[in-house]
């Protein structure tokens, strides 16, 4: 088995690292524009050596692992270069532009799109974890229009590293996790900026973060230059929902401001209920 994975990072690098543990035999390539990833991949065991784009017809699988701005680019690229019997997948988190970008393509039937729901605020191939797909969701967009002995390739590989499968089309996609996580990230970046710009005035205002803080503040880490394009795709469902939880934090300002504490508590007492939700999610996987 021959794997290219393009963009050594987290997400692309524990993909080679499941890979591997299901399939020792397989030889894993990476190509990355960092040199320095490739060779700290190397090194780390993530990759068995540096690919080259014109292999890649030779592949079984190539994972595109890159900023989803940087996959409108390379994606169509990867298809041109691909054998018949090459089944291509990206994995970032917008699926819309991605399936609109590539959707006369030729090659078409030899591509899934898919968003593992997986990963960490960590970024290089330093940060690959194996087993990180374990019991995770991955989210395919228009199967139907890739090859089904190819989606079958796919889809054996998806649930050989653990991971369960759920099928939704691009635009559904992108509203929904646009309120679970691009919202998320959003609010950690700005409660970063916001500790940050008192912290100038206030020295010791860390010394009194607790875990709380660290918990919901923890995304703020993530890199900026594969979120920024990931707003910029997603903008229209992004705005929607700062639109709501801009309301839902105002309405809130005004309930201490009218000192209604009742109301407050009402609230809160309301919103416990996510722990059964998240409680029924994990009982599922």
């Amino acid at each position: 088995m021959n794997v290219y994975i393009i963009g050594i990072g987290l997400i692309g690098g524990s993909m080679a690292l499941d890979i591997k543990a299901v399939h020792p035999e397989a030889a894993i390539y990476g190509i990355d524009t960092n040199k320095r990833h490739v060779d700290e991949a190397i090194a780390l065991g993530v990759i068995a050596a540096e690919g080259k784009m014109e292999a890649i017809a030779t592949a079984d699988f190539v994972i595109v692992s890159v900023p989803v701005d940087v996959a409108l680019v390379v994606l169509p690229q990867v298809l041109d270069s691909i054998g018949e019997n090459t089944i291509v997948f990206e994995v970032g988190s917008t699926k819309s532009p991605i399936c609109e970008a590539i959707a006369k393509h030729p090659k078409r039937r030899n591509f899934i799109a898919t968003h593992p729901i997986a990963g960490t605020e960590f970024s290089g191939p330093s940060a690959a974890i194996r087993g990180l797909y374990e019991g995770k969701t991955n989210i395919i967009c228009e199967v139907e229009r890739t090859a089904f002995k190819l989606q079958e390739k796919a889809l054996d590989l998806f649930k050989a590293i653990g991971m369960r499968i759920r099928y939704m089309d691009p635009k559904s996609h992108d509203k929904h996790i646009a309120y679970v996580s691009h919202l998320s990230h959003i609010s950690s970046f700005m409660l970063g900026k916001t500790v940050i710009n008192k912290e100038k005035h206030e020295q010791d205002i860390f010394d009194m973060a607790g875990s709380g803080f660290e918990s919901t503040v923890r995304l703020a880490k993530s890199s900026p230059a594969m979120w920024t394009p990931i707003f910029r795709q997603n903008k229209e469902q992004v705005v929607e929902t700062l639109e709501e939880y801009i309301s839902n934090l105002t309405q809130f300002k005004d309930l201490l401001i009218n000192d209604d504490y009742d109301a407050i508590f009402e609230e809160m007492e309301s919103v416990n209920r996510i722990k059964e939700i998240l409680n029924g999610m994990n009982s599922k996987r």
